[in-house]
């Protein structure tokens, strides 16, 4: 084991430990489980820590509403979400954002963020009943406020402006205005990692008071 797969198993161990403190075992034993996934996928040079972390303090949360949590699951060739969780027959798919931007985009970071936002909630909404942002306490995310609303209360101005958006940066496959018309953001997770907690917030509330676009 090299240093950084070392570091990374650790920080999970003590992150795990503040976790499942005072918490029943079968949770404890949950969150172990999808600790070796991510020590698995690090080991691949797939996650990093500041995101594996978060994941982590959302999918404890998850558990505690209920929910069976997978991490890095799957969804078709190409796509892969970071948390899907399942209560019966409902089921959500979170996405961690922490606002990072690669040098690439240096010159435009927050129409990149926006775009890369939207085209989440647009592609991942249609693989789960609802979808869920997670994002730390310090950032603030960009979306449009009609993904927030309910798909009939959307005019065609509004599908084609998230298009646009989303056209700039990605078109392999291009988002198609059915993915559009059907997607929602439901949940905003505002994760603190140093506390251990989750907070919720409703999308449309958030978005008003952040004057999002």
């Amino acid at each position: 084991m090299d240093v950084a797969d070392e570091k990374f198993e650790e920080d999970l161990d003590r992150l795990l430990c503040k976790l499942s403190e005072g918490s029943p075992e079968d949770l404890s034993r949950k969150l172990r489980k999808l600790r070796d996934r991510l020590v698995e996928l690090h080991r691949e040079n797939i996650v990093k820590i500041n995101h594996s972390v978060m994941e982590l303090v959302c999918a404890k949360h998850l558990i505690d509403c209920g929910y069976d949590v997978e991490v890095e699951k799957p969804l078709e060739k190409n796509l892969t979400c970071d948390l899907l969780a399942v209560k019966g027959y409902g089921s959500i798919i979170v996405e961690i954002e922490t606002g990072f931007v690669p040098p690439e985009h240096a010159l435009d970071p927050s129409t990149y963020l926006a775009a890369r936002i939207t085209s989440k909630i647009v592609r991942y909404s249609n693989f789960a009943g609802k979808f869920a942002l997670a994002i730390p306490p310090y950032y603030v995310p960009q979306y449009p406020q009609a993904l927030t609303q309910p798909p009939k209360a959307r005019k065609m101005e509004d599908l084609m402006r998230i298009k646009g958006l989303c056209d700039k940066y990605y078109h392999n496959p291009p988002v198609t205005l059915t993915e559009i018309k059907n997607a929602r953001i439901h949940t905003v997770y505002i994760i603190e990692v140093d506390k251990g907690v989750v907070q919720e917030a409703d999308p449309e509330s958030y978005a008003k008071k952040m004057d999002l676009i």
